[in-house]
């Protein structure tokens, strides 16, 4: 079913207090038991993707996944870890409605959260 809605997506680094430019972030549809990959995406400066990572024809309802490749940012940004905690952070939702949909990640090396923004 193709809407009218959007999904977004930010990421700022809490270890830095900065958005986190540059991460690689991965969006899935999930269908049963696997997934399908939709795009890949890197955030800009503002820690946001230049475009929505669904809109127009491509917005339907369903269960997706985004993967933020934090690992992969923290590394790059030279932050020297033993053994490194996090590496990709998924975060599955459902789309229902024909809205805005905002999936931010606030992240570490340690710890991140998420919620269903605006």
């Amino acid at each position: 079913m193709a809407g009218s809605g959007r999904l977004t997506t930010h990421v700022l680094d809490t270890m830095h207090g900065k958005p986190a430019r540059g991460m690689r972030i991965e969006l899935l549809f999930v269908h049963g038991d696997h997934n399908h990959h939709i795009a890949d995406s890197y955030t800009n400066a503002d820690g946001r993707v230049d475009q929505p990572l669904l809109d127009d024809e491509q917005f339907q309802h369903g269960e997706f996944e985004i993967h933020f490749h934090v690992g992969q940012y923290f590394e790059r940004l030279g932050v020297e870890l033993e053994n490194p905690f996090l590496d990709v952070v998924p975060i599955r939702f459902t789309i229902s409605e024909d809205k805005h949909y905002h999936v931010p990640l606030l992240v570490s090396p340690f710890a991140y959260s998420t919620y269903r923004g605006s």
